[in-house]
């Protein structure tokens, strides 16, 4: 879920129904989902649209629907085909960077920036120097770590959105849009449309942005981190729809949280409506340990603007939240009020932090200081975690907390619990669903440094600027883009087991199986070397143990082995299209070995997206029969069993990448 205010909004519009079928009206259902805010439906039709004639309008579109729901290798892979398309404009080429930063490829992006800068008329060069110091940064930071043990609540964490978590007694209280596992099917079916007319409410189980359930509040109990000891957090929110993350007195007494309602009004059959946003609290009743009915907060105006993301201080005397009232600096900034005999101060904007774009999530901490994020200022991409230091009745220079806390996507919701542990929520890659919820603690165990070399496996030389994962099987995966020896480095712990990656356009990624920590000796160096295949268009490359049954075309289990490598190249290369080729030896019919090829390659593609589940529009099969033969044995040449062998094949080629 993209981290603006108004992505928490309630989109509802009113549709008229057609029943034309033809590529003219798959296009008007995508625009009219896009404008929805619906993009997974949007890009299924956009992409539709495109199949029966590829134009550059759909392929922005498909590229945005993508980049908007946050699939930022298929936006990646949608934008460079934008770029290269007749009457592109400029824009596409920043938004492309954009994405690409999004994916951790600095120094591409840092290319794009440059032609974008080159092709716009009075462009501003102190905003491209900005871009391009904001990549330099992101890589330096990444060669240079934070020394922070991050770890995935994985016992908290969905498929879908969760995030927002903080401590209450002895409680994790947090946001989420999980499905309960008895209504998984009912929801999924759902999911595609969301259609409304006159006659029709706002549905009440579907939030049509994320085709998953409405945000609610949630809990699990600090000690107990089994996945069943979640269970919503019970009190009477006033709203069937969006319940937004929550914020405590240190007394445990009042609560402020974020609520959408939908408020009664006429009916307007032609426009599109966002709903705002408004903050919310609750009172606990020590008698009955029940919670009152939402208050609302006195400067809510949800005709108008949002109120959300809100902080309340320990002792209960200042709010802090986020806004997009009039009079802002930006996008959504943050203010605060405070309160005096029960009555709140005038908001006041905290413009030493706030930017031109969106700051979110404010927290401070026990002496003061403010975390939050932001999209406004130099980060890695997307909203990056920030500390502004007290300074007198204000807030002094923001510092960006670095890698890997920050990441090249959203990284928000950063509270502390004590001095150096607390939580942050984050949709960073790797996690178990969209936005996750990740703990972290200053306290490091016992460290051992990994090294190694990233080379083109065929040549041998180094790899400069190939990106480098390290992920491993407790904690948050890291990346660090390779120097000018194609040298790189890790810190690894004590007792874990780890895989590492290496990914350079142009290149086949080298997925490494997974290594351990255990049992090495103090300050012990780990040796682990990269190698990257070049990507060569068209060249054949051959699938070795590939044998079919005499007269056969079904997969033989000796045969699935070699196609589940395939698989894994796939897999680890997303963007990968590529084509299937079976051949035959001259023996028997021409006709014949053309079509028993042909079966060959179809069952090694139909084996390929059924096990592997590929998408099919990335494979295609060809039969070539006796047509490719690597030697002389053609129709009436005597040859041996084994040079007959050589032409009985099954390669693949690299179409696209």
């Amino acid at each position: 879920m993209k981290k603006r205010l108004s992505s928490l909004g309630i989109i509802i519009a009113i549709l008229a129904t057609t029943h034309v079928a033809n590529a003219q009206y798959v296009h008007k259902l995508a625009d009219e989902q896009y404008n929805l805010y619906n993009y997974s439906k949007a890009a299924e039709l956009y992409l539709q649209a495109y199949k029966k004639k590829p134009t550059l309008y759909t392929a922005e579109h498909l590229a945005n629907s993508y980049r908007l729901m946050r699939d930022y290798k298929e936006a990646q892979k949608w934008y460079a085909t934008v770029i290269g398309m007749e009457g592109s404009k400029p824009a596409n080429l920043y938004t492309y960077a954009e994405v690409l930063k999004n994916n951790l490829k600095y120094a591409e992006a840092k290319e794009q920036y440059t032609k974008y800068y080159s092709l716009t008329p009075n462009a501003d060069l102190k905003q491209l120097n900005y871009w391009m110091s904001s990549c330099d940064s992101a890589i330096k930071w990444m060669k240079k770590p934070v020394d922070v043990d991050i770890r995935n609540l994985s016992t908290i964490n969905t498929q879908e959105s969760d995030w927002g978590a903080v401590k209450y007694n002895n409680n994790i209280v947090f946001t989420s849009d999980r499905t309960e596992k008895l209504k998984e099917s009912e929801t999924k079916k759902k999911r595609p449309f969301i259609w409304f007319d006159t006659n029709t409410n706002l549905d009440k189980r579907i939030y049509g942005w994320t085709g998953n359930k409405y945000l609610n509040l949630y809990e699990q109990p600090v000690a107990n981190s089994s996945t069943d000891a979640v269970k919503p957090f019970t009190f009477i929110a006033g709203t069937e729809y969006h319940i937004g993350a929550a914020s405590f007195t240190a007394d445990g007494t009042e609560m402020y949280f974020t609520l959408t309602r939908l408020f009664k009004e006429k009916k307007d059959t032609a426009k599109i409506k966002t709903i705002n946003l408004g903050v919310y609290s609750s009172q606990l009743n020590s008698s009955t340990k029940e919670w009152s009915k939402p208050i609302t907060f006195v400067y809510n105006k949800e005709d108008e603007y949002s109120v959300g993301d809100p902080f309340i201080t320990p002792d209960g005397k200042t709010l802090y939240f986020v806004s997009n009232m009039p009079g802002g600096v930006g996008g959504t900034d943050i203010y605060y009020c405070t309160r005096d005999a029960g009555v709140w101060s005038q908001p006041i904007n905290v413009k030493s932090v706030n930017t031109a774009a969106n700051e979110r999530t404010p927290f401070i901490d026990a002496t003061g200081n403010m975390y939050l994020s932001t999209d406004g200022d130099k980060g890695m991409g997307g909203l990056d975690v920030f500390k502004a230091v007290r300074k007198g009745d204000g807030f002094g220079t923001k510092l960006n907390l670095g890698y890997p806390i920050n990441s090249s996507q959203d990284d928000f919701a950063y509270v502390l619990t004590d001095n150096s542990i607390g939580y942050f929520s984050s949709n960073r890659t790797g996690g178990v669903g969209s936005d996750d919820i990740y703990s972290f603690a200053y306290t490091i165990p016992v460290a051992y440094r990994l090294e190694g070399i990233a080379y083109d496996k065929n040549t041998r030389k180094p790899l400069i600027n190939t990106l480098v994962t390290l992920s491993p099987l407790k904690g948050a995966s890291v990346n660090v883009q390779t120097g000018s020896n194609g040298e790189y480095g890790f810190t690894v712990y004590a007792n874990n087991d780890y895989q590492l990656k290496g990914e350079k356009k142009g290149y086949l990624t080298d997925n490494q199986k997974q290594f351990s920590t255990a049992g090495l000796s103090p300050n012990e160096v780990l040796k682990r070397n990269l190698y990257l295949d070049k990507i060569e268009l068209q060249k054949p490359i051959r699938l070795e143990n590939i044998y079919y049954d005499l007269d056969k075309w079904y997969i033989r289990p000796d045969a699935e082995v070699e196609l589940n490598k395939l698989i894994k190249i796939m897999k680890d290369n997303p963007t990968l299209v590529i084509q299937l080729s079976s051949h035959t030896d001259s023996r028997a019919d021409d006709d014949y070995n053309i079509d028993l090829s042909r079966k060959r390659a179809n069952a090694a593609v139909e084996y390929i997206v059924t096990v592997g589940d590929i998408d099919e529009d990335r494979l295609v099969a060809r039969g070539y029969g006796e047509t490719r033969l690597l030697n002389k044995c053609s129709n009436g040449v005597e040859c041996s069993e084994v040079a007959h062998q050589l032409n009985r094949r099954t390669e693949f080629v690299i179409l696209k990448f």
